[in-house]
């Protein structure tokens, strides 16, 4: 069986803890460190004049040439770490050095008000076929 379709979050939105253990995301982060004997990452991205930490296990995609200060996005499932808190265990592991982060954001954040937008209007078809 498939995992169901990832969801963006934010790298801040990982770290506060409001996802739940094995749910598919998608993120994005700056690497700051890579254990290839550990097959752990850490990306990094600032919000709010706070840095966030995301580490992401690289088992599944190894081997790849990281390339530390690079700007990557991940896909994989999430996992409750003790000690560490939410990892990802990603899938798929691009580099996409080069992209603004400021329109990837608010792209993220159009497509978050477009499927709000969609169930709201599903949600409203609903109620009017129950009505009648």
């Amino acid at each position: 069986m498939l995992p169901s379709a990832a969801v963006f979050r934010f790298p801040w939105e990982l770290t506060s803890g409001g996802v739940q253990d094995g749910q598919s995301v998608r993120t994005f982060g700056r690497l700051v460190d890579y254990q290839p004997e550990e097959s752990m990452a850490t990306l990094s991205s600032q919000h709010a004049s706070k840095e966030h930490r995301v580490v992401v296990h690289t088992m599944f995609v190894e081997p790849f040439n990281p390339i530390l200060g690079a700007q990557y996005i991940v896909l994989g499932e999430t996992e409750n770490s003790e000690g560490v808190g939410v990892t990802v265990r990603a899938r798929v592991l691009n580099c996409v050095d080069g992209v603004n982060i400021a329109l990837l954001q608010k792209a993220i954040e159009e497509q978050r008000n477009f499927f709000r937008e969609r169930e709201h209007k599903k949600a409203d078809a609903a109620q009017s076929v129950d009505a009648t």
